[in-house]
């Protein structure tokens, strides 16, 4: 299962260190003719307004009832099982090069990130997101005053 910390505002080390474990991967399983240790689809993350956002993931071949999505106690779980084929057809397959395999990719969400929706598109499962910041946590202007400046009193 891959387990990722959906950071709204990523790092350059949050994007640099899994491309350097996959190069790896990619390498280990050329040279042993295996397949690549992660199944789980890749993904994107899109700013679609103030406190909205997109989380993108690649799942060409899935079907709507296949997928589940949960939220559980601030984490974010994507799983898909593909459903078995039922025998007796005609069709039969000379090569199978697409994963059918079945995933589980969990995201940690922040406190105050909510999901607001999910919808299945050519392939691409997109799952909406808001984010609601408290009115203490927002930023907040504080006026300076000049402690040099004396208050001037009217004499008559």
């Amino acid at each position: 299962m891959a387990r990722n910390a959906l950071s709204l505002f990523p790092l350059l080390s949050d994007s640099l260190f899994p491309d350097r474990f996959n190069r790896i991967d990619r390498l280990f399983s050329q040279l042993t003719g295996d397949t690549p240790l992660s199944g789980a689809p890749s993904y994107d993350i899109k700013r679609t307004g103030d406190n909205r956002y997109d989380l993108i993931l690649s799942v060409p071949g899935w079907k709507e009832h296949e997928l589940q999505i949960e939220t559980t106690g601030g984490q974010l779980t994507i799983s898909g099982k593909h459903e078995e084929e039922k025998g007796g057809s005609e069709e039969s397959w000379i090569h199978r090069g697409i994963s059918r395999a079945s995933f589980r990719s969990s995201f940690s969400l922040p406190d105050s990130v909510t999901v607001t929706g999910a919808a299945l598109n050519e392939g691409l499962l997109t799952i909406s997101l808001l984010q609601e910041i408290p009115e203490e946590e927002k930023p907040q202007r504080i006026a300076i005053t000049n402690s040099n400046s004396k208050a001037l009193e009217h004499q008559e």
